[in-house]
């Protein structure tokens, strides 16, 4: 009985031992696990941070896209307008070229009129001066 009594001490001895191993190795086990848990919620909030980060970024960027089109649709309203208002001016610029080649075409018919009128008038004034030689030196003679 007191071989088994010893057994059962150096039996309850090695368990108590094993018991005290267990338990340490478990206390490491949770130390690692909590350390662990410590460094994957910091990561995970350096994650969020990061995804929060790139969010903001995103909305930024959505906002900066937005007002470049809108800007981007009023210069090409402004383009039209000034594409229409170049049209007008062409049509104008047009009718004024066809206005100014008409009044260059009467200016030369009037230019051409007035010379043939000045030949005329020039060869009416040589005659009548030539008459007026005539009656001065008939005159003349007579006096």
């Amino acid at each position: 009985v007191a071989m088994e009594t010893v057994s059962l001490e150096h039996q309850i001895q090695s368990v108590q031992r094993h018991i005290a191993f267990l338990k340490k190795e478990q206390m490491e086990l949770l130390h690692d696990l909590h350390l662990e848990i410590l460094r994957l919620q910091k990561h995970c909030s350096e994650l969020t941070h990061d995804l929060e980060m790139k969010e903001l970024e995103a909305r930024q960027q959505d906002v900066l896209d937005r007002e470049l089109e809108e800007k981007c649709r009023a210069m090409e309203a402004q383009l039209h307008e000034k594409e229409k208002d170049n049209l007008e001016l062409r049509k104008e610029l047009q009718h004024k070229e066809t206005l100014v080649a008409a009044l260059r075409s009467s200016l030369r018919s009037k230019e051409r009129r007035f010379l043939e009128e000045l030949k005329r008038r020039s060869h009416r004034v040589t005659i009548l001066d030539t008459e007026l030689q005539k009656q001065t030196e008939a005159a003349a003679y007579l006096s």
